[in-house]
């Protein structure tokens, strides 16, 4: 009988030492909107729920290693080496074998473009010694950048019901990637990379399709649903969006970009009182690993789409194009004499014209409605508008696949020279383009 007691006391202190400091998440849709420039939270709904990151995590593994390429624990060109552990991990992966070599840059590329769980935890291997210790290190630096809520347990973002966090510490991480490696944040933008004679391509789609958005990350497990955190430019303000919780990867998109067209648009809702982006944490002067200031600004050098990041000459990267820059390339049903097809415009929409044969226009991007590309077109607009009065913005169907698109346009432009200066201006709003005949 005294044995059975001893037992018995010894499973329930186990169980309830198990228990203590568990944090369980609370999976659901939430959503985070913060203009970085103004340091004003537009709109926010269960932003502090905790949820599970999925492959969120990684901007945290992306971090710490951006923070030792910049203190010399890293190059670019050193390698390490992809572990048993690694090598173990469930696609997405490179499939590298155990023992194998790869670059830092190799392994960089394929977490940001391609979110390889098998890279992010050979990366956490070698820095940590462990994944386990990794986390720990991941845990402490969070906590360094104001995210209360968040608790990592691997690199990867692969099912952990520890691994917690919430949209709000999300959005704080994204915030802190773009302000402490502006360069090595241009490496979100990029649509793909060459891994050893293979091509391999990312899944942010969002960015494909919605002007100025440069980054940043997706992710999904089970028991999180579809997450995604953006950071785009409008109007000159820095803007970080996070959606947690989506039904599906298209659902989640959508979300994400109707929030931002509501509330980030210049005629937005404005700002939402539910309070600062760093939770309980007081405004102040920021330290090497301080909290993220309130009012935190958006890096003053312009972070353009499809840049270089450091010394990218060694592998071909591929920016998010609006479409293909050369008529031979257009899928079917696509313009390609250089005249403008007429669509009938509808209430409150763009208004589509016919140009002159002669005349050069500019794409901004395509889209699966004619609304969305209308609103496109707005969007970039007043940028055109003040240098180019007479570009007429204009919306063009084409059929693929069975299926109608919609390009957003700008024609009129009287040559090569004037059309290829108004794409240069858009880009360096952060909006990607290319001329056209």
């Amino acid at each position: 009988m005294f044995r059975f007691l001893r037992v018995a006391v010894f499973f329930l202190l186990l169980g309830f030492s198990l228990g203590v400091g568990k944090t369980e998440a609370q999976a659901g849709y939430a959503h985070f909107i913060y203009d970085a420039t103004s340091g004003k939270v537009l709109t926010s709904e269960n932003a502090d729920v905790i949820n599970h990151p999925a492959s969120l995590t990684k901007m945290m593994t992306l971090y710490l290693t951006f923070e030792a390429l910049h203190e010399g624990r890293l190059s670019w060109d050193g390698q390490i080496v992809m572990t048993s552990n690694a090598a173990s991990k469930i696609p997405f992966k490179l499939g590298l074998k155990a023992g194998q070599p790869l670059t830092v840059r190799e392994a960089v590329y394929a977490m940001a473009i391609r979110s390889a769980n098998d890279a992010a935890a050979a990366m956490a291997d070698h820095l940590g010694g462990s994944e386990d210790r990794f986390g720990a290190m991941m845990t402490a630096k969070a906590r360094r950048l104001g995210m209360s809520s968040t608790v990592f347990r691997n690199a990867s973002g692969l099912p952990d019901d520890a691994q917690v966090t919430s949209a709000r510490d999300m959005a704080t991480l994204a915030m802190a990637l773009i302000r402490d490696y502006p360069e090595e944040y241009k490496l979100f933008s990029l649509r793909a990379f060459d891994f050893r004679g293979k091509r391999i391509k990312g899944h942010n789609n969002l960015m494909y399709r919605y002007p100025g958005m440069d980054g940043i990350k997706t992710g999904f497990v089970n028991a999180s649903g579809f997450n995604i955190a953006s950071a785009v430019n409008v109007n000159g303000h820095r803007i970080i969006g996070v959606v947690m919780g989506g039904k599906s990867a298209r659902k989640r998109d959508d979300q994400m970009a109707a929030l931002l067209d509501k509330y980030a648009a210049p005629n937005g809702a404005g700002s939402d009182p539910s309070g600062a982006l760093v939770a309980s944490v007081p405004e102040q002067k920021r330290t090497a690993e301080g909290p993220l200031p309130l009012s935190f600004a958006a890096p003053q050098k312009q972070i353009v789409v499809g840049g270089q990041p450091p010394r990218a000459a060694v592998a071909n990267l591929y920016a998010f194009p609006s479409q293909p820059a050369h008529p031979s390339e257009a899928p079917a049903g696509q313009v390609q004499s250089g005249q403008t097809q007429p669509v009938q415009p509808q209430t409150g929409q763009t208004t589509t014209s016919a140009q002159p044969s002669d005349s050069w226009s500019i794409q901004v991007a395509t889209a699966a409605s004619r609304e969305a590309a209308s609103a496109l077109l707005e969007r970039a607009r007043p940028v055109v508008s003040r240098a180019y009065a007479k570009a007429s913005p204009s919306v063009e169907s084409y059929a693929k696949s069975g299926k109608e698109y919609f390009r957003a346009r700008f024609a009129g432009f009287a040559d090569r020279e004037a059309a290829q200066s108004a794409c240069t201006l858009l880009k360096s709003k952060s909006v990607n383009c290319f001329v056209l005949r």
